[in-house]
């Protein structure tokens, strides 16, 4: 089916799912995360946007718009853009900022916590527990409602906790937890 005859509410519209929350729709976030959304949103609300309304004006004044390439293009990026506005929106409304340098000092695992934790097979990971919305894992960053993070959270250094894996059941043993300090997280 042609895309041009699909409604907005259709589920294949292109637009990101908005990944399900746990504990009771909370979205935790912390302040660096929330900042960079808050700030990725207003340059696309500020630069992108405007810079593409224009590129789109200019090639609908070109004339026959139905073989005009940069029109075509201008339209697609145009409602891409204003998905991820709608998206990082709806974000940040539910978004709950929580300071992870409250916790500096503490030897448990809470939200914002960097924890150094050794697996069945001997090798030692460190891993980050941050929101959905800020995780990468290609930076050791997991969310906070990952299968690992939701074994690690409120354990302590010395604590075995038990990973269902597909494999099987693995013990971790926590080996380290910090935070940043308290003048570097706001």
């Amino acid at each position: 089916m042609n895309k041009a005859f699909t409604r907005e509410t259709d589920p294949d519209n292109g637009e990101p799912t908005p990944v399900p929350l746990l504990g009771g729709g909370k979205n935790y976030i912390t302040p660096l995360g929330y900042e960079r959304l808050r700030r990725e949103l207003l340059d696309l609300i500020d630069s992108e946007r405007p810079k593409m309304v224009e590129i789109v004006h200019w090639a609908a004044s070109n004339g026959d718009r139905s073989e005009n390439g940069d029109y075509h293009y201008g339209k697609k990026r145009l409602r891409e853009i204003d998905r991820r506005i709608r998206f990082l929106t709806q974000r940040l409304e539910i978004a709950e900022i929580s300071n992870p340098s409250l916790h500096y000092g503490s030897d448990q695992a809470f939200f914002g916590a960097t924890v150094t934790y050794a697996g069945d097979s001997g090798g030692a990971r460190t891993v980050t527990i941050l929101g959905i919305d800020e995780a990468d894992s290609a930076l050791g960053q997991i969310s906070w409602i990952s299968p690992v993070a939701r074994a690690l959270l409120k354990s302590r250094v010395g604590d075995d906790v038990s990973l269902v894996t597909p494999q099987g059941v693995q013990v971790l043993e926590v080996l380290k937890v910090s935070y940043p300090p308290p003048d570097q997280s706001a």
